[in-house]
């Protein structure tokens, strides 16, 4: 009988080796690889593995489409970040720092669903019944259908799944649960492979929607190999910081609807709800200040009114601080190289620190022309009203360019009783909205 080979595994991101190495070539991991018995090994081979090699190719013009069934969370604004509702038989990741409300969310979103009659098993590692009822009687979620199962043995979970017909299932967490076969750790990587190969497996054949809570590392990535939001249909991050009220539900990944969407969800003592009113959440309209100018972004179809707060002082240091909170510092850096070389600013004495408010992340560049009017008027000690919106991306050649759905752009700003819209090519669609054309950045001291 051949001798079995030996294999070692990377426990932060996967990465297996036949022999064993201090430091993973991957993750950059220091003494990180463990060595996998048979058991281990037979069970990333079957993973790896698993295709039907029964199907054969046809043509795509022989496909007939079908309709994605789908039934609401009774929560709209996850419903939302899903794409239209919950997909029976998807298997949904959920990632977060702790405290930011992954565990509250979908206890009440779990009682939801109870309300409509269907079965849900709220499985715990981590807590206790007693602590679970607590949250629940806060949360006013206590539904009869609402089933709670601690437990972190996998086979004991399973039995239950068996023992009687479920149309929504929470496992929380990921990392807490094992399979008594496997000797590793529970939240080690060949744990949370096989566990979630085999949750991925159930949600299929019985097509039953299961939701899994997954820890995050130091990074912000969710805990456990890359392959484990590969095997999984969504992959949905909280965003926000624990001594917030907002906080943001955004979609990475989503085989059933856009990823471009996101949620929006306050704190209360009730628990997270969700947060219709949203408009004027993320700018302040009380008395201006140097250093604030107001822009509109597009979160997926959602048009959002943010304050972007900007600090020039006078720096000390050989190297000038710049510091970016909610916007990537490399762009900062390449627009601060921009206004030295156009506007002539010697920036390069001063401390720049920018902060977009609400705990949102920018992901486009329609910000651009209001990180440049808010460092501008920080720098000048001047004031911008609270009236007017900067809405464009910036080149490194110092002109402005369009942006998309700048009708929807300027049509929230007109339903926030805001006035003028600063923009790379003048509009007249809108309403109430006075649109200025502004195509260089050498323009934009005009109005400082």
């Amino acid at each position: 009988m051949a001798k079995q080979k030996t294999l070692f595994e990377c426990q932060h991101c996967g990465m297996t080796t036949p022999k064993w190495m201090g430091k993973c070539t991957n993750c950059g991991a220091w003494d990180s690889f463990i060595e996998l018995n048979e058991q281990e090994q037979k069970i990333i081979k079957n993973i790896s593995s698993r295709q039907d090699f029964t199907q054969q190719a046809i043509s795509i013009t022989e496909v007939v489409e079908m309709e994605i069934p789908k039934y609401s969370s009774l929560d709209c604004e996850l419903d939302t970040v899903l794409g239209g509702g919950i997909v029976p038989g998807s298997l949904t990741l959920i990632g977060g720092s702790p405290g930011v409300g992954k565990s509250t969310l979908l206890l009440k979103v779990g009682s939801n669903i109870a309300s409509t009659g269907k079965n849900v098993l709220y499985v715990t590692g981590e807590e206790s019944h007693t602590q679970i009822k607590i949250r629940s009687n806060r949360l006013k979620s206590n539904e009869k259908t609402l089933f709670l199962l601690s437990e972190i043995r996998l086979q004991r979970i399973l039995a239950e799944i068996q023992s009687r017909r479920y149309d929504f299932i929470i496992i929380d967490s990921i990392q807490t649960i094992y399979l008594e076969d496997i000797s590793s750790a529970p939240g080690s990587v060949t744990q949370v492979r096989q566990i979630t190969f085999e949750l991925m497996r159930l949600a299929k054949e019985k097509d039953i929607a299961i939701f899994i809570i997954g820890h995050i590392t130091k990074e912000g990535s969710i805990a456990g190999p890359r392959v484990l939001e590969h095997m999984v249909d969504t992959v949905l991050y909280f965003e926000g910081d624990a001594s917030r009220e907002l906080r943001i539900l955004r979609g990475f990944k989503n085989r059933f609807g856009p990823t471009s969407e996101i949620g929006v969800f306050e704190m209360r003592d009730i628990g997270l709800i969700s947060a219709k009113d949203i408009s004027s959440r993320f700018f302040n309209r009380n008395a201006s200040q140097p250093g604030s100018a107001l822009t509109v972004i597009m979160e997926g179809s959602r048009p959002i009114i943010l304050e972007v707060q900007a600090l020039v002082s006078q720096s000390y240091a050989p190297n000038p601080k710049r510091q970016a909170t909610g916007f990537d510092n490399n762009r900062l850096n390449m627009l601060l190289a921009l206004l030295e070389r156009k506007l002539e600013m010697p920036l390069n004495n001063y401390d720049v620190f920018i902060n977009i408010t609400g705990g949102i992340k920018i992901m486009e560049p329609a910000a651009d022309l209001a990180i440049l009017a808010a460092i501008i008027s920080s720098f000048r000690d001047r004031i911008i009203s609270k009236e007017t919106v900067f809405i464009g991306e910036v080149s490194l050649v110092g002109d402005i360019r369009e942006v998309f759905h700048m009708d929807t752009r300027l049509k929230e700003a007109g339903m926030q009783n805001i006035s003028k819209a600063l923009i790379a090519k003048k509009h007249t669609k809108i309403p109430n909205v006075k649109t200025y054309e502004i195509n260089e950045v050498n323009k934009l001291l005009e109005w400082f």
